[in-house]
Formats: C-alpha cells, structure tokens, sequence
C-alpha cells in the first residue's frame, strides 16, 4: 500500500505542539508494518538550516494558484524506512515561526496546491492521501476538483484526521477564487461555506472519503456542540466515515530504563532510581527535600481548556494537603500571573517555571508522583502516557483522550492506572487530588501496585499503526495482512496463520484496550471433550455413532437391531470429560455389556442348536 503523509509540521525537523509528534512518528511505524510511505512537508528556513546538507535536490516546478504562478522545489531524504519531501518557496516559508503569519491563508494554500501538482515527481503515486488539519485540508479538495479534468486524480483516496477541532482555517468567501483559486461553486452549493465563512476544515471532511480523530472518545464528542464549535452537524452528517484512533508516543525515547535525559535509571521492578529523580527535581527548582511527600506536577500550556480555571478556584485548598506542586509552561497572561503570585504564597512547597525547557519537563515526568491534567477538552494528550512510562501517576478528567487511556484505580479489583473524575468541578478534582495523596502517604503498597500496572501500559505507535492500516484498506477495498503481537500470538498461535483479515468499518471507533486492530468475530463454540477411544474389540456394536465429541457414556449396550438413530444421542454437555473417572467409568460400563451381549448370544446360539436336535 503506498501512502502519502502530508503535514506542515513533523519532528525532529519542526514543531510547535502535537501534531509534529503524530507527523514524526506515526509513518515510520506504517513503514514498519510493511506499507510504502513518504511525508511531504514545507521546508521551512530552521528545516533547511539543520537539515539542509542531507537533503538531495529533486527537481522544481511551478505551481498555479489563482494569478499566480510561483517557483516550487523538491527536496527529499531518507529516514526511519520513510522519503521525507519538502516543498520549497523562500516566499512563503522563509519566515521565522511556522504560523502566525498574516498570509498563512496563502501560504498553506500553496503547499496544498503544490502537493497535488508535484503527486507525479515522487517515487510513487499514491493510494491514499493522509492530511492533517486545517493546513492541508485544502489537498482533498484540489484533488477533487482537479478529478474533474484528470482521471489520475481519481484513483487517489483521501483521509484527514482532526487533531483539533478548534482551529479550522475560516476566510472571508469573496476571496476564494482570488486567494485560492477555487470557483465560486464550492460556496454556493455549501461544500465550504459555514456561518458565512469559508471553512476549510470542512470542505476537507465532506470531501474526503475517511474522516479520524485523534482518539475514540474525541470522535463522539466531535458530535457534540460543547466540543466541536459549531461543526457537530458537519460531523453527525458524516458520522459513517468517522473514526477515532488513539495517538501513541515513542516508546524507546521514553524509557525509564534507558532514557539518558534524566538523572538515573529506573524500571517497575527497581524504583530507587525514581527515589534519586525525585531529589534531583526537588533541589533543581528548590523545593524543600522531603522524600515522602508526594509531588503534584503540571507540564502544560497555561490556556483555558487545560482546566486552569479549576486549580484557580482550588488552589489554596490543595496546598493545605501534605503536597508539592510544580508548574511548568507558558499561555495567556493572566494564568501567568495567577500561578507567579500563589508560588510567592508558598515557598518551599510550590514552584511555578513560566517558559518551557525540555531538560525540565524530563525531570518532572521522571521526578514528580501525580501528574494533574484537569482538562476541559484534550483531543488525545500525551503527557498522561510520557507520565505513566515514568511511574508518575496521572489526575485527569475524563474526556477526550484522558478517558481512552487512563483507568480510574479500583483497589478491590486491583484495576486501574491512575485517577480520573467526570464534571468539570472543581470539588471533584479536589476530591480525586486528596484520594491519591493520603493514597501515596497511607497505602504505599497499592499505590506501587497501581505505579506498577502505569507502566507497563502500552501506548506505542505500531498498535495505532495497524488502526490507520484498517482504514486505509477499508477506503481503498483492500485487504491487509495484520501483524498480531507477540503476546497476543503466543495466546492464540492459530490466528497467527490467517494471512488477511476483513476491514471493520471506519465508523467503529478503536478502543484504547484493543491493541490489535483484527475485525471482531462471534467466538467459536468450544469443542465438547473428547472421550478417549475404545478398543475395537469392547466397543459397543452402534449401527450410526454420533459424531465426535457428541458421545455420551455408554450405561447400557443396545443390540444392533434395536440401535437408537443417532439423532437421539444425548446432548453435548452431558459428555464425560477427556481422561476423567467418568470416561473410564463409562469404558468399563461398554465392555461389561459388551461382554454381557457376546454372552447373551453365545446362549441363544447354542439354545437354537439344542432345539434343532431335538
């Protein structure tokens, strides 16, 4: 299968917030899986500064959009089992920040329009287009458009997954043939058009043929008005193309065991170097070193749907609890200055870092106990699974992606891998924030059960790999071979054989627990035992024996003139078990009447020659 992967960000070459980490990653495990792919991205000036050299030069063209006919270079690398492609024009992506720009409107205009026009200078046409937000939602569109005149364009499918739903590329409608080229059509029947706008977004979702978001839960709130400013109907509408597939994180770069961005080394089995990461953390941002109190953290920008108007109202009554809390991040001013003042109120116990720095953020997932994301929406997240993988227990509120991947704990069943609550209430959060402290400080033993289960979730790429994999084969009308796990084949070795299996339908959103992305099929009945065999020579003279497995034990012979039909055996489940005392019961019972009858006619025979010499 050969796939396209257009983004406009993608680490390591670029990023300002999730996307970048889906881009970097999530081809490389398609790659992995035994798909064909490549990523075309713009080539932005600090792209071209760090990875200019190892690029190669394809070729150049010039792209149409509206009046304008603009110079358009391709450059390419290999990575991971992946071509990188980047599109180059100083005009448009020689600025110094990625957005923001007053005409990203044009500029991300250009890169879709470019990517269409330079399908034919990669190393493949591809199968399926895959399209990332706002930035690129104007590909399936170009595509059908330029449909109508090319047949080549045709036999491309396309699929955008939304990683956020606020943000959804709205324009003036009078400049859509002058900014992008478009007829006036794509307005007036009301492909694009959405409360008097031009929306991108959802031109891109009514044109492409899968539409994903970017974690199961996300997919049915995106039908919800609370959610999905003002484009639930748009999503309602195409709810038989939208799915949900969980984002997943890098499993090798973050590993406590050997991760070399944090202090000292650690696993489930040997925590003591989380101990020393605790202290480390403590003396880095000069909270008091106090080893059995637990650290509350917050890695996060500081904007409203974080949930950041819930620790406002709070805040004082979390400090009165035996805790520390660390925050990390940048965002609107007034939580800024909000988090400045309540650190000078607790010095020692809260510290408050208003920018944002790597080496820090490791500390805090590697140091910290409780890792608190009260969001009010969080399309997926993934500080939650980097917190989990360094046994740094995660506080969320159930939406979006938090609810997917963290399971409250349930000491009775000995479940869960973290702690969640539903309103978005400040007492419920309070509530939940003292449950895990006095949980760390009275019951160390459930809370290292409950660390323990945390760590060893699997967030990885391959399974969300295997989920976009579905997709594409269901759009497409292929089939594709399902790498099923280890441990998933060493329960079951015969699925390991099938060498496909049938798509399930987009619609079926993709649950967190589910790690293999194999269509579910009614369970086989399970096979009745199987009674041991008896020897030719004692077994009962039956006419039609029931079919195996079906037999049940034999209490009394019946003469092979008077055999009962074998419809009128009896049932299944009354059958012996393989090997038990019932079974050679029931053998011992069939030879003795076996026996009996041999007797019984070696009787009647010789009574008939009595009678005949008589």
């Amino acid at each position: 299968m050969k796939i396209l992967y257009v983004t406009s960000e993608a680490v390591p070459f670029c990023k300002t917030g999730g996307l970048a980490d889906v881009a970097g990653s999530l081809p490389p495990a398609l790659a992995e899986q035994g798909a064909e792919v490549a990523v075309i991205l713009p080539l932005y000036a600090r792209v071209r500064d760090r990875f200019g050299s190892q690029m190669k030069f394809e070729c150049y063209d010039y792209v149409d959009l509206a009046w304008r006919h603009s110079y358009c270079g391709l450059f390419s690398m290999e990575k991971d089992g992946v071509t990188w492609y980047f599109l180059d024009n100083e005009q448009y992506f020689n600025r110094g920040t990625l957005y923001g720009q007053a005409d990203d409107g044009e500029r991300f205009a250009f890169f879709s329009r470019a990517v269409v026009r330079m399908l034919d200078r990669l190393k493949f046409w591809p199968e399926v287009v895959h399209c990332n937000d706002w930035q690129s939602a104007l590909v399936p569109i170009y595509l059908k458009d330029d449909g109508v005149r090319e047949d080549r364009f045709r036999s491309i499918k396309t699929v955008v997954t939304i990683h956020n739903v606020e943000y959804q590329g709205r324009y003036n409608p009078y400049v859509l043939g002058e900014l992008f080229g478009l007829d006036a059509g794509w307005v007036k029947d009301g492909t694009m058009l959405m409360d008097g706008d031009v929306n991108l977004l959802k031109g891109a979702v009514l044109c492409a043929d899968a539409v994903n978001a970017v974690s199961p839960t996300y997919a049915n709130e995106l039908k919800q008005p609370y959610f999905a400013h003002r484009m639930e109907g748009i999503m309602r509408q195409c709810s038989d193309k939208l799915s949900g597939v969980l984002n997943g994180i890098d499993m090798k770069l973050y590993d406590p065991r050997s991760d070399e961005r944090i202090l000292k080394n650690f696993s489930a089995e040997d925590m003591t170097g989380k101990d020393a990461c605790k202290a480390e953390l403590q003396r880095m941002v000069g909270l008091r070193e106090e080893p059995h109190t637990p650290i509350v953290a917050m890695v996060s920008r500081l904007v409203s749907h974080k949930g950041l108007d819930l620790i406002c109202e709070v805040l004082h009554d979390m400090m009165e609890l035996p805790m520390q809390f660390v925050v990390l991040g940048t965002g609107d001013q007034r939580y800024e200055e909000f988090f400045h003042w309540a650190a000078q109120q607790y010095p020692g116990r809260m510290v408050v870092r208003l920018d944002y720095n790597e080496d820090l953020s490791m500390a805090i997932y590697a140091g910290a106990d409780l890792f608190l994301m009260p969001s009010k929406s969080e399309p997926c997240g993934l500080s939650q699974m980097i917190a989990m993988r360094y046994g740094t227990l995660p506080i969320v509120r159930e939406t979006g992606g938090l609810k997917d991947t963290v399971q409250p704990h349930d000491d009775y069943n000995g479940v869960g891998n973290g702690f969640s609550f539903t309103n978005y209430s400040s007492g419920d959060m309070l509530h939940v924030i003292r449950e895990a402290v006095y949980l760390y400080k009275d019951y160390p033993d459930l809370f290292g059960n409950l660390r323990q289960r945390a760590m060893a979730c699997d967030f990885s790429w391959a399974r969300s790999a295997r989920e976009y994999l579905r997709i594409y084969a269901t759009i497409t009308g292929q089939t594709w071979p399902i790498h099923t796990d280890t441990r998933r084949a060493a329960e079951t070795p015969e699925e390991e054989s099938a060498p496909v299996v049938e798509t399930a339908p987009i619609e079926e959103a993709v649950s967190v627990e589910d790690p293999a992305p194999v269509e579910e099929t009614a369970p086989a009945e399970e096979p009745a035992p199987v009674v041991e065999a008896v020897p030719a020579e004692e077994a009962a003279p039956i006419k039609e024996p029931a079919p195996a497995g079906e037999t049940a034990p034999v209490e009394e012979a019946v003469p092979v003139e008077e055999a009962a039909p074998a419809e009128e055996s009896a049932p299944v489940e009354e059958a012996a078990p393989a090997g038990g005392k019932p079974a050679k019961k029931a053998r011992k019972t069939a030879s003795k009447a076996a026996k009996a009858e041999k007797k019984t006619s070696a009787k009647k025979g010789t009574a008939g020659k009595k009678k005949s010499a008589e």
